[in-house]
């Protein structure tokens, strides 16, 4: 992990479709050895079908997994689902060195998400005590995280264009009847436009100078 000179660039690998471990292993790998010189990075995928249960879950609210894998996180939270047609955005992030809160954090990941569904002419909004961003009481982005030594790590999930239908088998972030939806229940709309988009508001919500592409790969 070399510093390209600033602190105020932001690094984005573009990793397609992977399976959730690897990544899971590969960021807590990042995390452990990031140093004050390491530059931000962001790294974007679709998972294959997971469903990820947080530090918080409770064995309840897991219903009926069938064949779709439960893997053990330990990002904030509690369960949810990952699969095709969902951007996952991983936010590798010094906050220390931003001067950002927790909350402060949590809020502009929010904030990215609704930029990103309003350029899209989809009317978003936070609610109290429960993060994440929803469209007419139905959630559309979720967020869990966890903070180490100051830096991020886990991120954001938007949902796109996805079957939705996994998340029936569980109480969505511990919260039974929570409904979920998609972009594409308000129109047609392009994964990579729509990542493209996301890119652009984290980098602006953030203050970045600067992006720089790195290969999709997860060789640190």
């Amino acid at each position: 992990m070399n510093d390209l000179g600033s602190k105020n660039l932001l690094l984005v690998r573009h990793l397609a479709r992977t399976g959730y471990q690897i990544v899971y292993d590969s960021m807590k790998e990042f995390a452990r050895i990031r140093s004050a010189d390491t530059n931000d990075e962001l790294w974007i995928t679709e998972h294959d079908p997971v469903f990820t249960q947080g530090q918080s879950g409770k064995p309840e609210h897991l219903i009926a997994p069938g064949d779709i894998p439960v893997i053990q996180s330990n990002r904030g939270g509690q369960i949810t689902y990952h699969g095709p047609g969902q951007i996952v955005a991983y936010l590798l992030f010094d906050i220390s060195r931003m001067n950002l809160s927790v909350r402060e954090f949590v809020r502009k990941i929010e904030l990215s998400m609704m930029a990103t569904l309003n350029h899209f002419d989809i009317r978003s909004n936070r609610m109290e005590n429960t993060p994440g961003v929803y469209v007419r009481s139905k959630k559309i982005g979720s967020l869990g995280l966890r903070i180490s030594r100051g830096n991020s790590y886990h991120g954001l999930s938007l949902n796109v264009d996805m079957d939705t239908e996994p998340f029936g088998r569980i109480h969505p972030c511990g919260m039974e009847g929570l409904e979920i939806t998609t972009m594409c229940d308000f129109g047609n709309f392009d994964m990579l436009e729509v990542t493209e988009i996301l890119e652009v508001q984290i980098s602006r919500e953030f203050g970045f100078k600067g992006v720089f592409y790195k290969p999709g790969n997860l060789g640190l």
